[in-house]
């Protein structure tokens, strides 16, 4: 999985639906007068657990799993929603506060069921008449978009903006919000999955309904309840033959990573140690602990955690992945290269592991080092092209290793996805004149520098 493009987002700007994908992702979260800079995260294995949960649930409804693309929202709102295509948003508050998988698993059966019928904007009308307010917001928060570079739960890519009115994208009518819940159910019996984790979230939310607005999750007030809505629910409940079957095999366990993952990063560590206390073995507990202990810092306790997480299952990519990273982000660059090297050897089409390795290699000052690191991140740009801190790490790996012409031409790229046009186009200009006309890395600075003046003008 990767974002869309934020060239091809611009270049699409100019239809409804177009800027429809970029603005469900400038407008998360709560309304507010202040701008507010939001970011969606990338991590490997929450992606991948998310993936495992939805795939069965798009094949039932007919929706070729490899064309969703699946985004991680960084906010504390509940929230899930479809937008601008086949893209599916689930903020980090959903994930990390859902008890179970099967509540998580309905609400994606209930998003699956908008995508599978088409309920992503409410009329061509309604996207013109924002577009007209709203274009320069956009391109504004265009030009804002950076990424952090931080690893594990981390590689932001930030988009700043304001916030303009969720409700006006993505609030379903009520008529929508039944066509859903009815797909949803029958895709629930079509995977042979329970739909009482779809109830037990619908119950937490109708509670919700008594709240004052300001204090409702965004979920409410974008997908509206009814009480018929709730009975429908019930009465399949009643009769459905799914009905008490546990979740599938390893969902729990996945679902408990994910959860213990996430709280342990959004949450202050002395939390997360009192939620995960040093009686519970369970892995979740010990992976949440050892995050909590990274982040005090507390390396000894972190690092003894980690490593019986590893000695237990040694072929999970994502515990090697957490010890680099402790090691990396505390200053231990070489000791962080074999657990980095150990996770992509476990996982080598993940391109977040392979920008973690990429990182380790070039800070640890070791010259035979760049050239795997440009590897590393060159495959990393063919998962991610429109990460911007990727193609600044590259620049600043072919400059160590003395390609000053790719270097210019990767610094034009991170430039151009910053929206700085002027800055993107003096340094693809600077690449061309270093490489010879015609060559596949000319061709692509002569791009560059094409997009570049398109936006200056």
């Amino acid at each position: 999985m990767r974002a869309p493009g934020l060239r091809n987002l611009l270049k699409r700007m100019s239809s409804p639906l177009g800027l429809a994908v970029f603005l469900a992702v400038l407008i998360l979260g709560p309304a507010g007068a202040a701008a507010q800079k939001m970011t969606y995260i990338r991590d490997a294995e929450i992606e991948g657990i998310i993936k495992t949960f939805s795939e069965p649930l798009f094949l039932a409804a007919g929706v070729e799993p490899s064309a969703v693309e699946i985004y991680i929202v960084n906010n504390r709102m509940l929230n899930a929603f479809v937008a601008g295509g086949q893209n599916l948003f689930v903020t980090t508050g959903l994930l990390a506060t859902v008890e179970d998988p099967d509540q998580l698993i309905g609400v994606i059966a209930h998003e699956t069921g908008h995508l599978a019928g088409g309920h992503l904007v409410r009329t061509s009308e309604m996207m013109r008449d924002t577009a007209k307010r709203s274009m320069i917001s956009a391109l504004l928060g265009t030009a804002a978009a950076i990424g952090t570079g931080r690893g594990d739960v981390g590689a932001a890519i930030a988009l700043g903006g304001q916030s303009m009115g969720l409700r006006s994208f993505l609030q379903y009518s009520r008529t929508q919000e039944s066509a859903a819940d009815q797909a949803a159910l029958r895709l629930l019996d079509a995977t042979g999955q329970s739909a009482g984790g779809m109830l037990d979230f619908l119950d937490i939310l109708s509670g919700q309904e008594l709240l004052s607005a300001r204090n409702q999750d965004v979920y409410v007030r974008t997908h509206p309840l009814t009480e018929q809505r709730m009975d429908v629910v019930r009465e399949h409940v009643r009769r459905s033959p799914h009905t008490d079957k546990p979740p599938k095999i390893g969902f729990v366990a996945l679902h408990g990573r994910v959860r213990a993952k996430l709280r342990a990063f959004m949450n202050p560590p002395s939390q997360t140690l009192r939620e995960y206390a040093a009686s519970d073995a369970s892995i979740p507990a010990r992976y949440a602990r050892a995050i909590a202990y990274y982040r005090e810092p507390d390396l000894d306790q972190a690092l003894a955690l980690v490593d019986g997480l590893i000695a237990e299952s040694p072929a999970d990519p994502f515990f090697h992945e957490l010890k680099g990273q402790i090691l990396f982000e505390n200053g231990h660059v070489k000791e962080a290269l074999e657990p980095y090297r150990t996770a992509v050897g476990l996982f080598p089409g993940s391109n977040l592991l392979r920008l973690g390795l990429a990182r380790a290699q070039l800070e640890s000052a070791s010259p035979e080092l760049l050239k795997p690191a440009i590897g590393n991140l060159r495959a990393a740009l063919s998962e991610s092209p429109d990460n911007p801190f990727m193609w600044r790490q590259l620049a600043i790996a072919y400059g160590r290793d003395g390609q000053a012409a790719m270097s210019y031409l990767a610094l034009a790229e991170e430039a151009l996805l910053h929206g700085k046009g002027r800055e993107a186009l003096y340094q693809a200009e600077r690449a061309k004149r270093e490489l010879a006309t015609g060559s596949s890395a000319w061709l692509q600075a002569e791009d560059i520098a094409q997009a570049a003046k398109a936006r200056e003008d």
